[in-house]
């Protein structure tokens, strides 16, 4: 393996720099602790393990959590800097100890995605997040001195520990499938060659120990969460970061989410308040008791708001229930049993001002979507930890946890689609989840409302009311209605 010309432009850098550079570089009294810890400064979490123990999956899941939490977060994955120098990955020989070059390369990698890091925290960044093996104290040393006592960012390493065979498996199985090394060989040579790099990096892995290192915080994650050990973490985020990576099972999970069948208050176009469900809304409870109950789903559980159309939605169904405070719809404070039109009747410069920023408004003496997102912070984590299970709540709220899991823009929240009468099912793969729509075939409203292109507090009602959409006091009489409610099927 030739090197490359950044490989040998890093090995000339490396020469030129002076001892005395090299000193200032490392000397523990130029450190930025001498003016007091950036508590609340960017934060650097560092991963560290073997491969196969499930670092990808928790960094990009890491990521995810604090985007959704609205905190700019970014993940710096080391092999894919690798792979911009190498492109076709041959064998686990690039891993090997003795293999020079290809160190030399790593190297190069690691340093690529640090400075990229830097670069990224400078303007603006919150979490860089670096995806890669980190395996000897060495390196470990230098990316702290690199980020730390040059550049000023707290650290916090993260080590995944794993020798429950069974997890190991999975975690393999995924890398086989999904990583771009493997993707031109076939799942017996990939399998032989991923065993073999796994060896070669058990020849100089050295775990995290706070003897060895004791300036470093760091957290371990052994089994993909089954147990943790922390040490010396400071700041809030590393101690949210901690709080969130507590919960988290990283095993295959399936979650399932429905709105509560269609309601009175639905049928009027009105927003809130605690109705009951309209006679297709029992049809829709109905419908879904028969669907989940047919399922057989081990270990199945239901979680609904407090609200009485979520419990009368999941009555039929056969499994253990939990209300929960915190899946509670929106409150629209003033405008609670109001509809669009009496809204924009009474409180027309209100209604403006939420079409103007959905994602902030706050409703008078009620709630912003920011705010739903405060209180489903608990529900997420504990979500993390769930399998099997079914949530029915509202659709403000289900947007807000759909967005989470599908890695949505805290803008795009309020314009996620969550029809009623619907089923949405989730199933994770690595760190991504697939989407399933499950329609059940019970007619209904629609609650949808796009944002309307003039959002001026000074628009005429017409252009304020362009996007509702059609409810029972605003239809035709059945019998002479042209258009039928949504059918689902």
């Amino acid at each position: 393996m030739a090197p490359t010309s950044s490989v040998m432009e890093f090995r000339n850098r490396k020469d030129s720099e002076s001892d005395e550079d090299e000193f200032k570089y490392l000397n523990l009294n130029d450190s930025p602790t001498k003016t007091g810890p950036r508590r609340f400064g960017p934060l650097v979490v560092i991963f560290v393990g073997l491969p196969g123990r499930g670092k990808t999956v928790l960094a990009h899941k890491l990521e995810r959590y604090l985007i959704w939490t609205n905190r700019k977060a970014q993940v710096f994955n080391v092999s894919s800097y690798r792979r911009k120098h190498i492109e076709s990955y041959d064998s686990h020989d690039l891993f090997r100890v003795d293999n020079i070059e290809a160190f030399e390369i790593r190297q190069l990698s690691i340093h690529e995605a640090q400075q990229d890091a830097v670069k990224w925290l400078k303007s603006g960044g919150e979490v860089a997040i670096m995806d890669g093996p980190h395996a000897t104290n060495d390196i470990r040393q230098n990316a702290y001195n690199y980020f730390w006592k040059k550049n000023g960012y707290k650290v916090l390493f993260v080590e995944c520990l794993c020798d429950d065979e069974e997890l190991l498996e999975r975690n393999e199985k995924e890398i086989l499938q999904f990583s771009k090394d493997y993707r031109q060989m076939s799942t017996e040579k990939a399998s032989i060659d991923f065993h073999y790099k796994i060896e070669h990096y058990k020849e100089q892995y050295e775990s995290m120990d706070s003897k060895i290192e004791p300036d470093h915080g760091f957290i371990k994650v052994f089994n993909g969460g089954q147990s943790l050990l922390a040490h010396r973490l400071e700041g809030p985020t590393a101690r949210d970061v901690l709080q969130y990576i507590s919960c988290l099972k990283t095993e295959e999970k399936t979650y399932y989410f429905s709105r509560h069948g269609e309601s009175e208050n639905n049928m009027l176009g009105k927003i809130g308040g605690d109705a009951n469900l309209s006679a297709r809304g029992r049809m829709y409870a109905a419908a879904l008791a028969r669907y989940f109950n047919e399922a057989d789903i081990p270990d199945f559980r239901v979680w609904t708001s407090e609200k009485k159309r979520t419990k009368q939605t999941a009555q039929e169904i056969d499994a253990p229930k939990e209300h929960i405070t915190a899946l509670n719809e929106l409150d629209a404070g003033v405008c609670e049993g109001l509809s669009y039109e009496e809204m924009q009747e009474q409180y027309p410069q209100e209604f403006a001002w939420r079409d103007q920023d959905k994602l902030r408004y706050r409703y008078p003496w009620g709630e912003s979507y920011v705010d739903i997102m405060t209180r489903l912070h608990p529900v997420l984590t504990e979500l993390e930890s769930e399998n099997n299970l079914l949530v029915i709540s509202h659709q403000a709220v289900l947007r807000c946890i759909l967005g989470y899991f599908l890695n949505k823009r805290i803008d795009e929240l309020p314009y996620i689609n969550v029809p009623l009468h619907t089923i949405i099912k989730l199933t994770t793969y690595g760190y991504k989840y697939k989407m399933e729509i499950i329609k059940l075939n019970v007619e209904c409203v629609d609650t949808y409302r796009k944002k309307p292109q003039n959002c001026s507090v000074t628009r005429a009602p017409d252009d304020a009311l362009k996007t509702v959409p059609s409810h029972f006091d605003n239809l035709k009489p059945a019998w002479i209605c042209t258009a039928p409610l949504i059918p689902q099927h």
